[in-house]
């Protein structure tokens, strides 16, 4: 009865520290899109206050967020 106990509570410990994980990572997501949207406006305001991005860079950036996803994911690994 007690390996059922114990196993129950260590269960539950996983999954709070899995909703920490991912609270934590959302956050900090968040507060690093807000940044990069930051920067891309101020860099139009200085450059003529239109925001100019064409599709070949808007490519290379999606490929450059899904080469760190990649590596972000093997840091468990």
């Amino acid at each position: 009865m007690e390996n059922s106990i114990e196993f129950t509570e260590d269960a539950e410990v996983v999954r709070n520290k899995q909703v920490v994980t991912l609270a934590i990572g959302g956050l900090v997501g968040a507060l690093i899109g807000l940044a990069a949207a930051y920067l891309v406006w101020k860099n139009a305001e200085e450059s003529g206050g239109e925001i100019d991005i064409s599709a070949g860079e808007g490519i290379g950036l999606g490929l450059l967020v899904m080469g760190l996803l990649r590596q972000v994911a093997k840091i468990g690994e």
